[in-house]
């Protein structure tokens, strides 16, 4: 590698540098409490059981949720997804997804395709990947049980329209709303009552900057969904069946309450900083870097045009280049992190006509700086002068 320089922008796999009160909170943690929550009356347990508490109370604040029992826990985002997923839909049901939709969508329903039959509808995106709300429109004239959009593109960064899609959804048809917000939480405000969205599948470790290991789904008064596993939560033990209140149904076995630590400090960064100051230094950095290599002859840019309607995600290919060769120069050569081929998304991709090889992907965080931007636009004109 040239030097000692690292430049990371991978962001959308995953954040990093995380806060220091992220690393802080799951020190203190492991060095001072270290119990399972829930589980026994001692007064580390108990402590456990708070810090839990208090970060389930600060992800409901940041989804504008009044009811924190309403948000699960999981693994991650994926979890999330395959529960509201395998939870909710039945033999011969409908789903509607967009052709942007990351494998931890898709995989899923395929799954139920085979299995169960359920019938998948996409609705095509623009070559930009943006959605045509037209065609939701003609999707939605059919009896469909559930939509799943993502609120944005782990590949072209394109913002889905999701308070739009909500107010549509409800207005032509009698389905659910879950939304993909994986690549959108912490760095575009969301409030799942104004956007009429039922389940919010999140992970923790992206905007969030929180650890691997975390994530969860939110899901709406009213809806039931059925369990992936069933286990010991520490409420009900007298009863040999899974109990039926939340968070507890969804929450079977040993939690990951050292990443919960780490996550719920996370959110308190995202919410002291301010989501709208987060997005707005995204911004300038994404549009520094839309705007440099544009300039590079020989660069093919994806998704919208106007970095206001993307997140923080710069997807491009070199002319005549192939992009696992690229990202290989540029990690081996120049310290640049990033993630190159298909980011688990492959119909995104045919989407914007990139499949079967992929892109180059840049993704950027709040730790990024302008003379990070500024080294990679130097380094990209580098590598495509050495391809030629």
């Amino acid at each position: 590698m040239g030097g000692d320089l690292v430049i990371y922008f991978d962001n959308a796999a995953s954040s990093w540098p995380k806060p220091p009160e992220v690393i802080s909170a799951m020190k203190h943690f492991m060095e001072d409490i270290g119990a399972n929550p829930g589980r026994s009356g001692h007064r580390l347990s108990v402590e456990a059981a708070r810090i839990v508490f208090d970060a389930r109370e600060r992800v409901a604040e940041l989804f504008g949720s009044k009811d924190s029992s309403r948000i699960i826990f999981l693994m991650n985002g994926t979890q999330g997804m395959n529960l509201g997923i395998k939870g909710f839909l039945k033999a011969g049901d409908c789903v509607v997804v967009s052709s942007m939709e990351h494998n931890a969508v898709m995989r899923p329903l395929r799954r139920l395709e085979e299995k169960q039959g359920i019938k998948i509808t996409f609705v095509p995106s623009q070559k930009s990947g943006q959605l045509d709300l037209d065609e939701l429109k003609k999707a939605l004239a059919k009896k469909v049980r559930l939509v799943i959009i993502t609120h944005a593109s782990n590949v072209t960064g394109g913002i889905m329209p999701i308070r739009d899609i909500g107010t549509l959804v409800k207005e032509k048809s009698n389905a659910m709303f879950m939304v993909d917000a994986c690549q959108s939480v912490g760095s575009l405000p969301i409030d799942v009552d104004e956007m009429k969205i039922d389940l919010l599948a999140f992970t923790g470790h992206k905007g969030m900057l929180g650890p691997q290991g975390t994530g969860g789904l939110y899901i709406r008064e009213g809806i039931e969904l059925d369990t992936l596993m069933e286990g010991g939560t520490g409420s009900s033990s007298e009863r040999d069946v899974q109990p039926d209140f939340l968070p507890d149904k969804y929450e079977s076995g040993t939690m990951n309450t050292v990443g919960i630590a780490g996550l719920g400090a996370g959110v308190e960064f995202v919410m002291r900083m301010g989501v709208e100051k987060i997005r707005e230094q995204e911004m300038h950095l994404t549009r520094m870097l839309m705007e440099g290599l544009s300039e590079i002859g020989g660069v093919e840019m994806y998704g919208p045009e106007d970095h206001e309607e993307r997140i923080a995600i710069c997807a491009f290919n070199l002319r005549g280049r192939d992009p696992a060769e690229v990202g290989l120069s540029l990690d081996r050569d120049f310290g640049i992190m990033c993630r190159v081929g298909l980011q688990c998304a492959p119909v995104a991709h045919k989407t914007i006509g990139t499949f079967p090889r992929g892109a180059v992907r840049f993704s950027l965080g709040y730790f990024n700086s302008e003379t990070e931007v500024r080294s990679a636009v130097d380094t990209v004109k580098k590598v495509n002068r050495m391809g030629k």
